[in-house]
């Protein structure tokens, strides 16, 4: 079973395989609110998660997605332009779910219910920064690397 460690303090996730050994190291975004639990803090919950669902497979690099669905679109600097607030989902969803009951888990501070994902972001978004609104962003390349390399129910560890 393969473990992502997040670290909100470097902006980095690694890849770990079965023997706990690293794999990979990619830079992330979290959230600029920092990190909590709350709904509606739009803040990056701690603590550890499993990969609930893995959305996405086979989709081209960008593909757009709203709902979790794609939408046909693939996003381009004309979207970009056409839609400049959007809070853009790309290429590929790893959807979490928190294992730690009234902390990240049930209740007001659930992270499935509050739709935390490990997401796609555009090539012009800065990594290595804190810019989302909860979910973690990656660059697209490398998400599909790890989006290969995991399953459901593996592990991932958000700490500060």
């Amino acid at each position: 079973m393969a473990r992502i460690d997040i670290k909100l303090s470097t902006q980095s996730a690694e890849l770990h395989d079965d023997q706990g050994a690293l794999v990979a190291r990619y830079l992330i975004s979290s959230s600029r609110n920092g990190a909590g639990e709350r709904m509606g803090s739009y803040c990056t919950p701690r603590g550890l998660h499993v990969i609930r669902a893995k959305i996405g497979a086979g989709q081209p690099s960008n593909t757009v997605f709203v709902g979790r669905r794609p939408t046909g679109e693939i996003y381009d600097k004309n979207l970009a332009a056409q839609y400049p607030e959007r809070d853009w989902i790309l290429t590929r969803i790893l959807w979490l779910s928190g294992c730690e009951p009234g902390f990240n888990r049930w209740g007001a501070v659930d992270t499935m219910r509050r739709y935390i994902y490990i997401h796609g972001t555009p090539d012009s978004v800065t990594l290595g920064v804190t810019g989302s609104i909860g979910c973690i962003r990656m660059n697209n390349n490398e998400l599909i690397e790890l989006f290969d390399r995991v399953k459901c129910g593996d592990r991932v560890f958000i700490q500060e």
